[in-house]
């Protein structure tokens, strides 16, 4: 029976002995170069081939050792995935327990911080060292449903044989990555694995439906903080004459006065109290209030001068733009589309127009009105360095790309023509 790669999750809900079985022909012969009776699918095949460029052994499992307990439940305390374990349990354990099925819960980091479901389950995991503490990022131990979504960042499933390492192929699972509403951030990846047996082509959607409505209270959780703090920065700020506005600590504005109203500040690293320069307030002094800060602007808006940019593509999905210059030091974690637009106008010092970034990006230069709306939201933290008709980086900007080792890490899930070919031109095939 002939099948496109987009038949597996179908086929093995009918037949998954026979599924498991041509998976691992599959497997077998893409590991050995030789020709597969069918093409993985392609989120599983961009996967083994990372894997096969960064030498994990398919043939055997490795396990790092697993985080001592008390560093688990310091991570449990640190990380934010703690206010949705609700939202999770009731989305996800009573079905999962009935369908002999675990949900497992990792942090950023690939460090598994919770696990919880069928007991006989979670037996068997822990055959596979899928266990608390444990380290299940891609890099380590192959394909899998906590590693693989937090690389693509996007939900992923994977069964029998399309997991690399040949010690996880008798399993199945379905994880979703969950990130922060406020910066894009990842903060983890809810996991539903089980026996190859209890694979079922709605886990995926499933899960992933569950990790947004995680990601839902999250939003709920920031709106309630940023009410609280607003309560708080009201008597402040009528007391004050001239330009102020109160953030929290993730430069989130809850209240203005005597200037427009901006979502977000992007606030040095590490503030601490005194003089700054900051985007789109300028020269102003940071103080220290209950749950944030007080941010004062000074008279008359000073230009930050030359400065420095460093653009960081060099972390998997940990881009980030710093400026060191002006009056201060700041960075700035970008989403996937920034990232692209930023490093097409490093790559274009002379500059782009809206219709040529349109072509870069979507190969599509009569979309200028996304492109647009995109750099005008770069432009509320990088304005003061960027100049418009066309967009580029000021002259005096020094601007620096750092890169990651492997050409193929460029922006890897990026589908921009441009990138492409920036990936290309450093020797991708």
């Amino acid at each position: 029976m002939a099948l496109s790669p987009m038949d597996v999750t179908q086929f093995a809900a009918v037949d998954t002995a026979r599924a498991a079985r041509m998976l691992r022909e599959v497997r077998s012969a893409r590991l050995s170069g030789g020709q597969a009776p069918v093409a993985p699918r392609p989120v599983i095949e961009q996967s083994w081939e990372r894997l096969l460029r960064s030498g994990v052994d398919p043939e055997h499992d490795v396990r790092s050792g697993l985080l001592a307990p008390e560093e688990v439940r310091r991570r449990r305390e640190a990380s934010p995935l703690r206010h949705v374990l609700p939202v999770l349990r009731e989305g996800l354990l009573s079905v999962a327990d009935v369908a002999h099925h675990i949900m497992v819960v990792a942090d950023e980091d690939g460090r598994v911080l919770w696990r919880e479901g069928s007991a006989p389950v979670l037996r068997r995991a822990d055959g596979l060292g899928f266990e608390l503490g444990a380290d299940w990022r891609e890099e380590v131990v192959g394909t899998n449903g906590v590693g693989t979504p937090a690389v693509t960042g996007r939900p992923v499933q994977v069964f029998a044989s399309e997991h690399f390492v040949r010690s996880q192929a008798t399993w199945t699972c379905a994880g979703a990555p969950i990130t922060d509403p406020r910066s894009g951030r990842l903060l983890g990846v809810v996991d539903v694995s089980g026996p190859l047996e209890t694979m079922h082509p709605a886990t995926l959607a499933w899960v992933a439906s569950v990790a947004k409505l995680a990601e839902a209270r999250l939003r709920d959780l920031h709106a309630h903080s940023l009410e609280s703090l607003r309560a708080v920065a009201a008597p402040v700020l009528a007391r004050l004459e001239g330009r102020a506005l109160v953030t929290d600590r993730d430069g989130w504005t809850a209240a203005v006065t005597g200037m427009p109203y901006v979502d977000r500040v992007a606030l040095p690293k590490s503030p601490g109290a005194g003089a700054r320069w900051l985007p789109a307030v300028g020269t102003c002094t940071v103080e220290p209030l209950a749950g944030g800060w007080l941010v004062r602007a000074a008279e008359g808006r000073m230009p930050p001068g030359a400065a420095r940019i460093v653009l960081d593509l060099g972390q998997a999905r940990r881009w980030t733009v710093r400026v060191l210059g002006g009056a201060g030091e700041w960075t700035r974690e970008l989403s996937p589309r920034h990232a692209e637009l930023l490093y097409l106008l490093a790559v274009h010092r002379g500059g782009r127009s809206a219709a040529g970034l349109a072509e870069d990006v979507f190969g599509d230069p009569a979309r200028t009105v996304t492109v647009r709306a995109e750099m005008s939201r770069v432009r509320r933290y990088l304005g003061p360095y960027l100049e418009h008709r066309p967009y580029r980086f000021c002259e005096d900007a020094e601007v620096e790309v750092l890169l990651p080792t492997d050409p193929a890490d460029l922006l890897p899930h990026s589908t921009a023509p441009a990138v492409r070919e920036g990936r290309a031109a450093l020797g991708v095939p």
